[in-house]
């Protein structure tokens, strides 16, 4: 175990590092200073992570644009004619139909809470649990009148057995904070000890080659299984594997 921790170790500190920025979604958020502009930036650009990552970028980087770069303005004081900026918009199966419905969630929940870490706040006793987070949230984004079926699918759900990768993604970078300068850890109330390691098929290859993962499905339980295995190597930040796994799959094809 001590020879795998130190061969990840090594591969963390080569990818959790400025220059992995400017390749990743992660470099969305990283263009604003303002706290909330930063939520909302970083929950799209997370959203739109499946595919390429040229693409998600460029994509990311379009609505904010039609959000004239002041994103949580824009969701809070938004006119009708400002809306009007947003129909057209496109990434893969995600529609303006989806974007709508986001912008008046965003819009509630900002009328309510200076930030979004609100919304993924539960405990059970004074226990929190990644996963009654996660359900919670889900129910809360599509808690508002007429929202769209379709959009349903943009928002992953452990009661659906989803990894919720991209959601996990979004919360190692809200929560995380080291030296490094690529996560944020603008949210304090939620400790990195409870996030969940992202997982997609690339990431369960290389864990499985490690020996860190058994289970054949990539699934929710895969993502726990994942998790519990690297708090073997750091019980307090284990998801800072998520930039070694991610490196070995998708840069080095360590399969």
């Amino acid at each position: 175990m001590d020879s795998l921790k130190n061969f990840l170790d090594q591969k963390v500190a080569q990818y959790n590092r400025p220059s992995f920025i400017k390749d990743d979604p992660v470099v969305v958020p990283h263009l604003f200073s303002r706290k909330q502009d930063i939520e909302i930036a970083a929950f799209f650009a997370a959203v739109f992570a499946w595919g390429n990552r040229s693409i998600i970028i460029a994509k990311s980087k379009e609505l904010m644009q039609r959000m004239d770069n002041a994103p949580y303005d824009f969701c809070l004081h938004h006119s009708d004619n400002d809306l009007k900026k947003l129909p057209g918009f496109k990434h893969r199966t995600f529609n303006d139909t989806d974007l709508l419905y986001f912008v008046l969630f965003l819009h509630h929940h900002y009328q309510k809470h200076a930030s979004l870490e609100d919304a993924f706040l539960i405990k059970e006793g004074n226990h929190f649990s990644m996963q009654e987070a996660l359900t919670n949230f889900f129910h809360y984004f599509f808690s508002l009148e007429d929202f769209p079926l379709r959009t349903q699918k943009h928002i992953a759900s452990p009661e659906k057995n989803s990894t919720c990768k991209r959601l996990n993604m979004f919360l190692r970078w809200m929560v995380r904070k080291d030296t490094s300068g690529v996560d944020f850890g603008l949210w304090k109330k939620i400790k990195p000890s409870d996030l969940i390691c992202p997982i997609d098929l690339h990431v369960a290859r290389v864990a499985k080659r490690l020996n860190l993962l058994d289970r054949k499905q990539t699934d929710w339980n895969a993502a726990e299984e994942l998790t519990q295995r690297l708090k073997e190597l750091d019980p307090n930040d284990p998801v800072k594997y998520d930039f070694a796994l991610f490196g070995l799959g998708v840069v080095e094809k360590y399969y």
